[in-house]
């Protein structure tokens, strides 16, 4: 065999088609998203495979659950259309810019414009307004709750965590 042939047969192999998911029918999609709920985790990760024709990821239960069930009824009712997928994304390079890094962070992540932030320490009360690009604390503006914390105490704290807003070391 010579290095063409050998080099066009790895590419027939690799452009071997995807499996194919059959259309599923409407009257199977609600026994299907309550058996969800039950099932272990093993066969949630079987039919990921079925639905998606590939491993699934290495996430938790909810997130298995959650994308089988909107595949589910994916497959039974039709996805989105395309045009409706690229006005999506065009709609979140507006929003952000087509910063990779504020596309990460949740929308409603952050207090709503108006919020004010309570928090006691050292006896004082201290009292931020959370505002639509900063944060008012005394009157002055600031970009993060941890310039504010570290201005209060003196030392760098996590803003978020220091108003109570998330666990310290963990999420929301």
């Amino acid at each position: 065999m010579t290095r063409r042939s050998t080099t066009k047969a790895k590419q027939q192999d690799s452009a071997s088609p995807a499996p194919s998911i059959p259309k599923m029918p409407p009257a199977q999609v609600l026994p299907r998203l309550a058996a969800l709920k039950s099932a272990p985790i093993a066969q949630l990760k079987q039919q990921w495979r079925e639905l998606f024709g590939k491993e699934p990821p290495p996430f938790s239960r909810s997130y298995i659950t959650s994308r089988l069930a909107y595949r589910i009824q994916e497959l039974a009712y039709g996805g989105l259309k395309p045009e409706t997928r690229a006005r999506l994304e065009a709609l979140g390079e507006q929003l952000d810019g087509g910063n990779v890094v504020l596309r990460r962070i949740r929308a409603d992540s952050r207090p709503l414009p108006g919020t004010r932030l309570l928090r006691e320490h050292d006896g004082a009360q201290h009292v931020v307004t959370v505002r639509a690009d900063d944060f008012e604390y005394e009157g002055r503006p600031y970009r993060s709750l941890s310039a504010i914390a570290r201005h209060i105490t003196g030392t760098r704290w996590n803003g978020w965590a220091f108003f109570g807003l998330r666990q310290p070391g963990g999420s929301a």
